[in-house]
């Protein structure tokens, strides 16, 4: 019970929109995924069948956000905006962690002889991934106190206090007539 309060007090404490505790626990998918994802992971420590898979898939279905039970999630984690992220099997977060949209916490190799290794990356406190990154490899850390900036692509450790991210080149070109007709391919 500890841990859902301080997961849903990282989440208000983090959205600017969330009018209190009691709307974070009642209406947040991101909530709803953790909260289950404690209960899925608590079951698969004490080695029982099938539920905690179980229990995780229905998250899936629900919020759109895929934890896998065997995931190991510190403290005050916070989930905003979390359809599309997904944390795999050997995934290790640390606490204050928040993720947003589309995040992938995965793999590098899904050869079935690596099951038992550790295949998803380490994100240790204090750590921000923004939307669309995905963050790939058993031996990739993210160092304390960093933010991993959206749509990054991250197979390798940083240290702690960093900053990643991606420039994307936008182009911006002007008409002299704005109501001519927009004729554009991609």
């Amino acid at each position: 019970r500890e841990a859902l309060l301080e997961d849903a007090t990282a989440i208000l404490a983090a959205d600017p929109a969330a009018q209190g505790l009691a709307e974070v626990i009642s209406t947040y998918p991101g909530f709803y995924a953790i909260a289950l994802h404690r209960l899925a992971h608590a079951l698969e420590q004490l080695h029982v069948p099938r539920v905690p898979r179980l229990l995780s898939e229905y998250a899936h279905t629900q919020t759109g956000i895929d934890i896998h039970p065997g995931a190991r999630i510190g403290p005050s984690f916070c989930i905003d905006h979390g359809t599309g992220i997904v944390i795999g099997e050997t995934a290790v977060l640390g606490a204050h962690v928040q993720v947003f949209q589309g995040v992938t916490l995965g793999a590098l190799s899904v050869a079935k002889h690596m099951a038992n290794l550790k295949r998803h990356p380490t994100i240790e406190d204090h750590v921000v991934i923004y939307a669309g990154a995905t963050i790939l490899g058993g031996s990739t850390v993210v160092g304390s106190h960093s933010i991993i900036g959206g749509n990054v692509w991250l197979t390798e450790s940083v240290p702690s206090h960093s900053r990643v991210y991606h420039r994307a080149q936008i182009h911006v070109t002007r008409t002299e007539d704005p109501t001519a007709d927009i004729v554009f391919s991609i």
